[in-house]
C-alpha cells in the first residue's frame, strides 16, 4: 500500500449560481455488471472553477448548500488545484433520515466542515494516476483509502464519473457520502 501525502490547506466552497453562459451538463446512463451508472459530462465554453462546474451540474445542490452552511468560502472557487470526491444529491439522500438537516444546523457547523473536508485533497489526482493501485490519501480531514484496482473507490464509495475537469482541479463524482 502506498501513502500519498498531500499538504492540507484550508478549503472552502462557495455556492455559485448555475452557469448561464451556455455551459451544460448531460447525463447518460449505461448498464455495467447489472448496476446503473450515471455519467455526468460537462460541456464548457469557457473555463470554470470546481464550484462553477458542480453548480452547473444540478446534481450537487446538497453538497454546495452544505459547504455554504459550513462557513466555507471562496477557496474552491479561486484556489487550488484540488481533487474533490463529490457526492451527488442522491448520495446525501441515502443518509439516515434527518442527518442532512441536523448537519445544516449552525451548532453543527464544525462537524459538517469536517465531513466536507474529508472529500477534498490538495492537488490534482486523475483516475489514471490511481489505476492498479491502493493508496492512502491525506484529505483535509484525515486519510481515505483510494482503490484503483477495479474501477475507483474511495473508502468504499464508488466513483461513478471520474476526471471532471475544472480550471483549479478535478472532480470525481461518488455515490456515497464519506464520513469520518
Amino acid at each position: 500500500m502506498k501513502f500519498l501525502s498531500i499538504t492540507a490547506v484550508a478549503v472552502a466552497m462557495a455556492v455559485a449560481p448555475a452557469a448561464a453562459d451556455g455551459c451544460s451538463w448531460s447525463k447518460s446512463e449505461t448498464t455495467a455488471a447489472s448496476a446503473e451508472t450515471q455519467r455526468y459530462v460537462y460541456s464548457e465554453k469557457e473555463t470554470s472553477s470546481i464550484v462553477d462546474v458542480a453548480s452547473a451540474a444540478g446534481s450537487f445542490n446538497t453538497l454546495l448548500a452544505a459547504a455554504e452552511a459550513a462557513g466555507l468560502a471562496e477557496t474552491l472557487a479561486t484556489g487550488g488545484p484540488f481533487t474533490v470526491f463529490a457526492p451527488t444529491d442522491a448520495a446525501f439522500a441515502a443518509l439516515p433520515e434527518g442527518t442532512v438537516e441536523s448537519l445544516l444546523l449552525p451548532e453543527n457547523q464544525d462537524q459538517l466542515a469536517g465531513i466536507l473536508k474529508l472529500h477534498v485533497i490538495s492537488g490534482k489526482v486523475k483516475s489514471t494516476d490511481l489505476a492498479g493501485q491502493v493508496i492512502e490519501a491525506e484529505t483535509l480531514n484525515g486519510t481515505v483509502t483510494v482503490d484503483g484496482t477495479d474501477g475507483v473507490t474511495v473508502n468504499g464509495a464508488t466513483v461513478i464519473t471520474a476526471d471532471v475537469s475544472a480550471d483549479n482541479g478535478v472532480i470525481h463524482v461518488i455515490d456515497a457520502v464519506l464520513l469520518p
